[in-house]
């Protein structure tokens, strides 16, 4: 029996998954506690057809990270934050900032949490950093910390 899960059901799959179990298993359990819908024809059609709706989609997102990757990499973003003796910062440059920083120098929108700083940025200085833009797409940046 075909069914296409409506949540994630251990060992058999995740929702929105077309899959093939028993008759009993797919009536009495999946189908009774509303788990799943049986696929039908009609339904494995309309399914067939979200798929390829949502792999277009997929695509169109990674091509627009490529472009963005290409745009960014290698480039510099600069944050100002105020300093002590010797370079020392006085708190820490955080992901927000350098998303802020991304927007306002390279027009480029980029959620804080898709920034990935190797390490706590504490003092004045230059650092390398990875945003990431897509599954599978990162761009490897230069962050500049200056005093201000």
């Amino acid at each position: 029996m075909k069914v296409i899960l409506v949540q994630d059901v251990n060992k058999v799959g995740y929702k929105g998954d077309l899959v093939e179990v028993s008759e009993g298993y797919g009536r009495n359990f999946l189908l009774k506690k509303k788990l799943a819908v049986e696929g039908t024809p009609g339904k494995v059609k309309e399914w067939e057809e979200q798929q390829k709706a949502k792999e277009s989609r997929e695509a169109r997102q990674h091509a627009n990270a490529v472009e963005i990757k290409k745009k960014i990499g290698g480039k510099m973003v600069t944050v100002r934050m105020s300093s002590g003796d010797e370079g020392r910062l006085f708190g820490s440059v955080t992901g927000q900032q350098v998303a802020l920083a991304l927007c306002q120098q390279l027009s480029v929108d980029v959620d804080k949490k898709e920034i990935k700083l190797d390490e706590q940025i504490k003092r004045l200085g230059r650092y390398p950093f990875k945003v990431r833009l897509a599954s599978g797409v990162e761009a490897e940046m230069t962050l500049s910390v200056e005093a201000g």
